[in-house]
């Protein structure tokens, strides 16, 4: 999370599943809002690096396996307030496929981040939004049309 006073550059990656189209995404939770939201994998661009490296290094960091970034979605701005503390990020959404086109048929793929161990999974984003369930950012619904 970021601190008030400090914009985050993140890169995000759009992993989506080629037999339905389906999003790589992580499950969070909001406490302050009761409230469970998804978001892409990925993290902060650090000094020195390009978005392109960053997704690669984040995807390997976060999953333990290789990604091609395909190309570049769009880059968004947030400003928003998590778990009661303010956050403003650019974040910069990569198109990117798995190297290994086996990891599609997988239903969840155990990653880390910060120390924590979860699992990313597949979801519908057109599914999500009915539900009135958040994806984050929430201009990606939009942008993945026709991807």
């Amino acid at each position: 999370m970021n601190t008030q006073g400090n914009i985050r550059v993140i890169v995000l990656a759009a992993i989506v599943r080629p037999s339905d189209h389906a999003l790589l995404v992580f499950r969070g939770y909001n406490s302050r809002k009761a409230q469970t939201f998804y978001r892409p994998l990925g993290g902060g661009v650090e000094f020195g690096e390009t978005s392109q490296q960053a997704l690669q290094r984040e995807i390997q960091e976060e999953l333990g396996v290789a990604v091609r970034p395909v190309r570049k979605l769009a880059t968004l701005e947030s400003i928003f307030v998590h778990e009661g503390a303010p956050g403003h990020e650019i974040v910069i959404v990569w198109l990117a496929e798995f190297t290994d086109p086996a990891l599609y048929l997988e239903e969840t793929l155990p990653y880390t981040e910060g120390g924590r161990q979860s699992v990313a999974l597949w979801v519908i984003p057109s599914r999500l939004q009915a539900q009135g369930i958040p994806l984050y950012p929430s201009e990606l619904t939009e942008l993945l049309q026709g991807v």
